[in-house]
């Protein structure tokens, strides 16, 4: 059954509030909630109760439950292993004293009020070469640390990072979602990085700008976050603490050694592994130690040996204290996962595609219609990437019928891909991410994530617009 598009919109949007009733009004579980509502879309929008399968005329259709388990299984296909590895990295790291070693280093280096403005910068670069989730977990640990010892919230530091974090994701090759869409609009990728960096300059001051402002007013942790936070490097911060008395601390040097080696190896595969031929061997093995689940597991062995078994831990240790990372994860792992399934339902049932082909048929112009799209996109079913091929494929007659030169069309593309940035909620698993490790209610990280990620994409959709409105066409 096909509904007409007025429907699907109106399916839509209910879908969103009911889920946003559930969970901040009646204080539903979120994961329980992102299931249930995904049922009743489903049901809603006309998805069979049971998966039909393909004929010579039609394609096979997913079944609601059967899409909500492809959903939790294409999301969680990366997340929870990025999660479960970060999670033991941070708890190693934690344990052995190190991140207040390196929180010390960097505060006496840079002095305490410009703490948040080098975490920022250096968060932007990193960003590059690292996917968003798992550059932001890897860099959680230091969060944690230097808002310990600044005695703030850790959202003070955490907010304007997992900002411009994100804004590099959506945009800046080598990032799966901006080179798909570049790629399917024939965009050239040397401009796009081009551009896409000259914003990210700007873009950095205003996440820090905007996360300050938001951050005058006081948020409160919830409660699995705050337990975390208030034994985050203490003596007895687990039955397995890591500091015996008399014992030192590790070496800053050695700390920012293990946290950054993961973010060499993903460079690595990102930029030196297509040099080479595809098939050969320094490709492929380049390429797999940049993968960031490998190089995750080659930081923790690396801080198994120099923060664990050098400083005298057993392996039984080791083991305990990689265990006591877990159950905080998984938490972060169901509900991001319940997030994707979400997300998909409103895929299968053409809700966000419905929602897209009105926007594209109002005879906007280009750059805004791909903003716009992109964000409705975003915003209907949670995935950035899903969000920027999608529309750049939607697009892509308009564009070829325009004739644009290769700079605009690269500008076209970084349009979407900021169009991808705005309004990060519940559907998305980055929200999920953000708002438990820096221990935001759904609430809150509705009124902080949400709005400093739709600032920063109207921000970068705007100079994207200036560039395209200042640079003549050839």
């Amino acid at each position: 059954m096909t509904l007409p598009l007025p429907a699907l919109i109106a399916i839509g949007v209910a879908g969103l509030a009911l889920l946003l009733l559930l969970i901040i009004r009646f204080k539903m579980q979120a994961f329980y909630a992102l299931i249930l509502v995904s049922i009743v879309v489903g049901l809603a929008a006309g998805l069979p109760m049971t998966t039909i399968p393909a004929t010579d005329t039609a394609p096979e259709q997913l079944g609601i439950i059967q899409a909500i388990i492809a959903g939790v299984g294409g999301t969680l296909g990366s997340v929870a292993v990025l999660v479960a590895l970060g999670s033991m990295l941070g708890k190693i790291i934690e344990l052995s004293g190190g991140a207040e070693s390196l929180a010390g280093k960097f505060t006496s280096w840079l002095g305490p009020k410009r703490v948040g403005i080098a975490l920022v910068a250096a968060a932007g670069i990193l960003a590059i070469p690292v996917f968003f989730d798992a550059g932001f977990i890897i860099l959680v640990p230091i969060i944690f640390a230097f808002s310990k010892i600044a005695g703030l919230n850790p959202i003070r530091f955490g907010l304007p990072v997992a900002g411009i974090m994100l804004a590099v994701h959506v945009a800046v090759p080598p990032h799966p979602g901006i080179v798909g869409g570049a790629t399917i609009l024939g965009a050239d990728i040397g401009w796009v990085l081009i551009f896409s960096l000259l914003i990210s300059i700007p873009l950095a001051v205003l996440s820090y700008l905007v996360a300050k402002l938001i951050n005058r007013r006081e948020f409160a942790m919830i409660e699995a976050t705050k337990e975390m936070f208030d034994r985050f490097g203490s003596e007895d911060s687990s039955p397995n603490s890591g500091l015996r008395e008399g014992e030192k601390a590790p070496s800053a040097y050695t700390v920012l050694t293990i946290i950054l080696l993961p973010l060499v190896l993903i460079m690595l595969g990102t930029t030196v592994a297509p040099a080479f031929a595809p098939g050969t061997f320094w490709n492929g093995f380049l390429s797999m130690i940049g993968q960031p689940i490998f190089a995750l597991m080659v930081a923790i062995a690396a801080a198994m040996f120099l923060l664990g078994v050098r400083r005298g831990w057993s392996g039984a240790k080791l083991g305990e204290v990689m265990e006591s990372a877990l159950p905080s994860a998984a938490v972060i792992i169901l509900i991001t996962g319940a997030g994707g399934a979400f997300g998909r339902i409103l895929t299968e049932t053409g809700i966000g595609g419905a929602v897209a082909e009105v926007l594209a048929g109002t005879g906007m112009p280009l750059l805004l219609a791909a903003f716009l799209i992109s964000l409705i996109m975003r915003a209907a079913q949670g995935s950035a990437t899903v969000a920027i091929t999608t529309t750049a494929g939607l697009l892509l007659p308009t564009v070829a019928v325009l004739g644009l030169d290769t700079i605009h069309i690269a500008l076209v593309a970084i349009a979407i891909g900021y169009g991808a940035l705005g309004l990060s909620h519940v559907n998305d698993s980055g929200f999920w991410v953000v708002t438990r490790y820096l221990g935001l209610s759904v609430k809150d990280g509705l009124r902080t994530w949400t709005p400093l990620t739709t600032v920063l994409g109207m921000a970068g959709f705007l100079l994207t617009w200036l560039l395209y409105a200042v640079i003549p066409m050839s």
